[in-house]
């Protein structure tokens, strides 16, 4: 049986994964700061539910406690992640952005990110074939960000596409220490969630596949990557 773990999946994105890996045969835990939202997405699928914000050391390690009682894990999918926006739901350009509102979006996206890895780690070093699956962004692309033919070139944000690039570099560097794991970031596309303010123009079902491929990825899979649902995007 294959356990899998995926934060901030008490909705949207996440909660979709999950779903589609339940049907696939997965064990899985919805991560949730909010044990209450949490509790009732995993009555709604037939998962397990534990308390993880991943900005909260404590949090964390107490959910790796309880995964690692309950058995051990072989797939995490660092799904939980911010986006900076206004009260009218627009995004905090260049000439809005400040240091703590940068902090505030790397708190969840990135260092949010690594907290979960590493606490993770001694779990999915322990399966037979471990994977890392961390949701990343096409606006991680300094490709395609600087490209003027690119829709992601008007995108005027920069603390998080910032954040999602330095989780691409997160991944390739853990993908390079742990070769014997499966560590790819993936762009879901965008997609209809509360993060954007339900302005993507793809469903959550669309948006998940990319994910739930790569957690089904197998140790013959690729490793350090970055993909979308049509392949790998350039860097």
């Amino acid at each position: 049986m294959t356990t899998t773990l995926i934060t901030g999946a008490n909705k949207g994105l996440g909660f979709e994964t999950a779903r589609r890996l339940i049907a696939a045969g997965h064990t899985v835990y919805i991560g949730s700061r909010d044990q209450e939202r949490g509790r009732l997405a995993a009555e709604r699928l037939g998962a397990r539910t534990v308390r993880l914000d991943v900005t909260d050391d404590t949090s964390v390690l107490a959910a790796a406690a309880a995964i690692e009682a309950d058995g051990g894990l072989d797939v995490l999918v660092n799904n939980a992640g911010i986006e900076a926006r206004d009260t009218g739901n627009n995004v905090i350009g260049a000439e809005d952005v400040t240091a703590d509102l940068m902090r505030h979006v790397f708190e969840t996206n990135v260092f949010g990110t690594v907290r979960v890895t590493h606490a993770f780690l001694p779990l999915l070093r322990r399966s037979a074939a471990p994977v890392i699956v961390n949701v990343s962004s096409g606006l991680a692309s300094l490709t395609h960000v600087a490209d003027a033919d690119s829709p992601a070139y008007a995108y005027p944000g920069v603390a998080y596409p910032a954040s999602k690039t330095a989780v691409n570099m997160i991944t390739v560097q853990y993908a390079k220490a742990f070769p014997a794991m499966r560590i790819n970031a993936v762009e879901p596309g965008f997609t209809k969630t509360d993060l954007n303010g339900n302005t993507g123009v793809q469903t959550v079902e669309q948006g998940a596949d990319i994910i739930v491929r790569m957690a089904l990825a197998g140790p013959d899979g690729p490793t350090g990557g970055y993909f979308d649902a049509t392949g790998p995007l350039p860097w």
